[in-house]
This record gives C-alpha cells, structure tokens and sequence, in this order.
C-alpha cells in the first residue's frame, strides 16, 4: 500500500539535464509586470511612476530643458548617479560641459540611515504643511493615488539623493567611465559630413557604437564578459554648440541632421542592453516640423515649463512650486497601450535637498484677505494652466472646485 502510494505522488515532470541554474540578474534592473520589458531607475522615484515605472532598457528618454537648463539639468544628473550606485557604466557626452567636471558634480546617495532620517523630517515637515491643508482640499482629490516622493515611502526600486552634497569621488570611481567632450574629439578637423550628417553628431555615433561593441553590451562574447547596462546621458544636443543651427533658424541649412541621428541613435539601443537621456533646448527650435520628428523619434517625451521670469513666479496658484512638468510621450513597448500616470497634473518643486515632482494642487479656497479683483486674476491663470498641463474645472469668476 506504501508503494502504490508513492506511486500517485509522483509526477511526470523531469528537470532537463542541460537546463542550468537562471541567469543572475543584473544589478539596478527590474522585470516590468505588465509588458515583460526590463526597467532602469531614473534616479528619480516620482518620475518613474510618471514614466510607467522607470526607463525600459533600449530605449531613449528626452528631456526638453527649461528655460535656464537649471531643473533639466539635475534630471540628467540623477539618471547618471542612479547609474553608479547601481554598478552600471557611464557614457556622457557633452559640447558644453566637460564629462569630468558632470562627473565631479553628482548629487550624493542616501545610503545609510542618518542622511535618511535628515532627508526624512524634511519630508514629515512637507507632510505636515500637506496635513493643515487637508480640509481645504476638493473632495474629489482626496482619494487619488499618492506619488512618491519622499524616502519615507518604502520603495525597493531607485535610491534617493541629497542635492546639497556632492558624491564621493571613490564611489564615481568604482564604476566605469566613458566621456565625450566635442571640443577635444574635433579640436583641428574641418567640418565634414559623415552619414549625411553633421561631423559632431557622426563622431558621437562612432563612439557610441565602438563602446557598445567593444563592451559587450550588444550581446557579443557572453562568456568573456560580464552582462551590464550601459546608461549614456547627452546634454544639449541640438544647440549651437554641437554645430547644428536648428535653434538658430527657422529654415537651418541642414534639418535631417538631428533627426538622423536619433534614428541611427534608437537602433544602437534597440540592439544592446543600454538606456539614454538627452536634454534638448526645444524651446530654442524654431521650426515645429522638426521638433515633431524629435518626439517620434525619442520613445519617452517629458518636458520642464520653469517658472523663473515669468508672470507665475509671483503668482500666489503657484507659490509652492517652481514649475511645471508636462508628459509628451510614453512609450509603448510590448503592448498596444501604454502605462499612463493616474495623474495630469503634474509640477516640480525644489527644496533644500531634494527635488520632487508631484500633483499639482491649485488652492480650493481663496482666503477672505485676498481682494476681489486679485481672485479674478488667480481665475485667469487657472484657465491658462488647463491649456498647458490638462484639463481642469474652472468656473468664470472663481474656481469652481
């Protein structure tokens, strides 16, 4: 009887016998769960959960500089400390910045529980701000999604960063690093053009592929080298100094250069295990056209409206912002949609150690100090958010909440 119940307990399933043990998986990665893609941190947890997740490996991920470059380039350089905490390579090229000093101007992790707790009660002291507001906020946001923002929300993907201390040079120096300045790979070359091209965008190319190749991040010799991920950060492509006079006319004398670029760029990263994100001056390009052929070329579009020198600076809707965020693109990998953020609404703000991108709250209720002509104008500017950010219920004289 013990035999015969031994037998019904077995099954027909055997293991393969060449079947090894799973690939290890690499560091600073994670599966998507709806899509099966592989995702990268941005170095920003609440633009992950923007972009459906994080940035998918192969793909590219255009950030349209603010008016000054100032936020667009602290989005750069999270993408490129997330990439070393988490062990990956670095390219970084740059016409206006060398690498080295990008490199030397990292923001610091926030790896060990002190600068935690630091980061933390600035954090509890926005949540207490969020907290006297509560009654003064419509009903209808009260049960939306929270984003995050805060190292105080547990998360397992991403780490957090301390923007008022710099990284430590041996942890930049634990990671492998490769740079491109304009300025020193064209220094005595007449201008010439490779690939139909432009000689700058074509020398970026070259060097983008030799790294991928030599490298090994295209899947070459799996047994020699170890499987990493490439993260490659461009700053500024498209200005006058890369040599490219699209921000310069309306009708440049060559308006494919860019766009070829980018095309043969998101081939090299479809082929390899690599990830990219490119700051471009779009306010500077004049020509429309062009700037449409970006979008599609680029899979994911996030774009940064500074409030700096405008009317918004000192207007008191905005007063706990400093811009807003608007979200061009998602890109649609494995799947006929894509991952969208619960969220339209989105604006930045910076405080003193972080930076964080959040739902973009108007004020319910205007106080009883506030005159009635200053009420009216807060309505007008109301109406001009609901064109730029998404729609919103504005009511004629005041805001209807």
């Amino acid at each position: 009887m013990a035999a015969a119940g031994g037998a019904r307990g077995r099954t027909s399933f055997q293991r393969r016998p060449g079947a090894g043990p799973r690939p290890p998986a690499l560091p600073g990665t994670r599966p998507a769960l709806r899509r099966g893609q592989l995702l990268l941190s941005s170095g920003l947890p609440s633009l992950d959960c923007v972009l459906g997740g994080g940035v998918a490996v192969g793909t590219l991920l255009l950030i349209e500089e603010d008016k000054y470059g100032l936020y667009s380039n602290l989005l750069f350089k999270y993408f490129l400390a997330e990439g070393i905490v988490c062990g990956h390579e670095l390219f970084v090229a740059s016409a206006k910045e060398h690498p080295d000093n990008i490199l030397k101007e990292l923001p610091a992790p926030l790896l060990d529980d002190s600068h935690g707790k630091e980061l933390g009660n600035e954090a509890a002291a926005v949540k207490s701000e969020d907290l006297q507001d509560s009654m003064k906020i419509a009903w209808r946001y009260q049960n939306l999604p929270k984003m995050e923002v805060s190292p105080t929300m547990h998360t397992k993907f991403g780490h957090y960063y301390d923007i008022s201390k710099k990284m430590s040079p041996e942890l930049c120096q634990s990671v492998k690093f490769h740079s491109f300045y304009l300025h020193e790979e064209l220094p005595f070359e007449p201008k010439m053009k490779t690939w139909n091209m432009n000689s700058g965008y074509a020398r970026l190319l070259q060097s983008i592929q030799r790294i991928i190749s030599q490298e090994g991040f295209d899947g070459s010799d799996p047994q020699q080298k170890q499987r990493n991920v490439l993260r490659i950060g461009i700053q500024s492509l498209g200005s006058i100094l890369w040599g490219d006079d699209v921000c310069c006319s309306d009708t440049p004398e060559d308006p494919q250069s860019l766009t070829k670029f980018l095309y043969v760029l998101r081939g090299l990263l479809r082929k390899s295990l690599s990830a990219c994100i490119i700051t471009m001056p779009a306010h500077l390009i004049q020509n429309k056209a062009i700037m449409e052929r970006v979008t599609n070329l680029s899979d994911m579009v996030v774009g940064l409206e500074s409030f700096i020198g405008s009317e918004r600076e000192t207007n008191p809707l905005y007063k706990d912002y400093h811009g807003l965020v608007h979200v061009h693109q998602i890109p649609r990998l494995n799947s006929l949609i894509c991952d969208v953020s619960d969220t339209k609404d989105l604006a930045f703000r910076l405080k003193r150690k972080q930076f964080t991108i959040e739902r973009l709250h108007l004020p319910p209720d205007l106080s009883d100090t506030v005159s009635r002509a200053s009420k009216q104008d807060l309505a007008g500017s109301a109406k001009l958010l609901s064109s730029g950010c998404g729609a919103m219920a504005i009511g004629k004289k005041h805001l209807d909440f």
